[in-house]
């Protein structure tokens, strides 16, 4: 049997092109992941490329393990040599190796949102700063958004000429940066700024990466920012063997500072690139296809697809609207108890979906009032539990002795009755 067996025709076209810029424009549930995952084990069956010379990246570390999974499951030779991980743990491990040329430790730390936040407060008040101005939300996310576009703190300096209160957080970038390097510790945003420095500063290193990835996947590609982008035209200029697949209709990054046109104008970056549309949904019914195709045609910006299925399926939508929460809430929850009464669903058949944590609330109360039982999903993650964070900061500090921060997050944990 083929690798290509048992995909539609435009997977199969998509999978079996491997040479040169090709954009696959992926529609929701058009089987883009297994589409991904044949052209990757195409490739190596070929013989065109060792699995190491191979990079996979993905936007998720979920994204990433399912696709190892599957490929796995392929039986692929190898397959765990595919370079196959998030933009961030493929500049980690780049740094890991490299960070001394930029002047890291290869032990250096790497903070989180907390971690941030505490170094925030720690320079706020050296240089008693106003919590209502500059709140950590708004310095953080200018920061961010800075190296997102891969404007180092002289440049950010330049842009913020005049403007107040963006001048006084250049001076808290400045600190920012310099408190990092004093702690031998790198932000998230740090991992793709400082690879692309190093890239850009050190020749013989990008060409070495150059010559090692012979085949580069970029998944997601509508929600790449800036750096991101650059790190990929970067690496991929030395076999142009660069596939990106995404889809414009489905960027919901923008305020991550995603850019929208890295894959519109992917055909201006690359005019010998291949498109290839995958259209056929796998997933959704005929009506709900017909109403979305009709949403989406009126965005602005776009490249035109139109997705279709041979799904069966003919129950139209409801659209309910209500002035209040709460309203809505009840009628959710008699809803619920009515498909149970007439129709014999479980209440395991239903789902709700909501788009900010806060709004579980009411369904919870109006849940409750009624005994519906329920289960929430979510909710604070593992890692970001407070003794689970103690623990990994211990590590780091008996990794990385440098990291001052770490140390006073833990110095008196337990408490021991150290002042400070």
């Amino acid at each position: 049997m083929s690798l290509l067996d048992g995909l539609n025709e435009k997977q199969r076209e998509a999978a079996a092109t491997t040479e040169g810029p090709l954009l696959i424009l992926a529609g929701a549930g058009s089987g883009k992941t297994r589409t991904i995952i044949h052209r990757i084990a195409y490739i190596i069956e070929e013989g065109l490329a060792w699995p190491s010379q191979i990079l996979a990246i993905t936007f998720t570390n979920k994204a990433a393990g399912e696709m190892r999974e599957r490929i796995a499951g392929m039986n692929v030779p190898e397959s765990d040599r595919i370079w196959m991980s998030t933009f961030h743990a493929m500049c980690a491990r780049i740094m890991r190796i490299h960070g001394k040329l930029l002047g890291y430790g290869d032990n250096f730390v790497i903070y989180d949102t907390d971690d941030q936040k505490r170094l925030y407060k720690l320079i706020a008040k050296e240089m008693d700063l106003s919590d209502k101005m500059y709140p950590f939300n708004y310095v953080i996310g200018e920061i961010s958004d800075a190296k997102n576009h891969y404007w180092n703190v002289s440049q950010y300096e330049k842009k913020a000429a005049g403007d107040f209160r963006k001048e006084k957080v250049s001076q808290v970038y400045r600190r920012y940066e310099e408190a990092l390097r004093q702690n031998n510790a790198m932000d998230f945003d740090d991992l793709i700024f400082n690879t692309l420095t190093l890239f850009k500063t050190q020749p013989e290193v990008l060409k070495h990466y150059q010559d090692r990835f012979h085949y580069i996947l970029v998944d997601e590609y509508q929600d790449t920012n800036h750096s991101q982008y650059e790190l990929v035209n970067l690496l991929a200029s030395g076999y142009r063997n660069l596939c990106v697949c995404g889809d414009d209709d489905q960027s919901i990054y923008r305020w991550r500072g995603a850019d929208i046109r890295n894959i519109l104008d992917f055909e201006k970056d690359y005019p010998d690139a291949k498109v290839v549309k995958l259209e056929e949904n796998y997933r959704s019914t005929p009506v709900i296809l017909e109403a979305a195709n009709q949403v989406i045609a009126h965005n602005h910006g776009r490249k035109e697809k139109k997705l279709w299925t041979n799904n069966p399926g003919d129950e139209p939508i409801v659209l309910s609207s209500f002035d209040q929460g709460y309203d809505e809430a009840r009628y959710v929850a008699e809803e619920v108890e009515r498909l149970r009464s007439e129709e014999h669903f479980t209440y395991g058949d239903c789902a709700i979906l909501y788009r900010t944590n806060v709004q579980s609330r009411l369904f919870e109360e109006a849940f409750l009032r009624q005994n519906i039982p329920f289960q929430l999903v979510g909710g604070t993650g593992f890692y970001s539990r407070l003794e689970i964070k103690d623990i990994v900061t211990y590590l780091h500090v008996l990794v990385n002795p440098a990291d001052d921060l770490g140390c006073q997050r833990v110095i008196n944990v337990p408490k021991r009755g150290i002042g400070g």
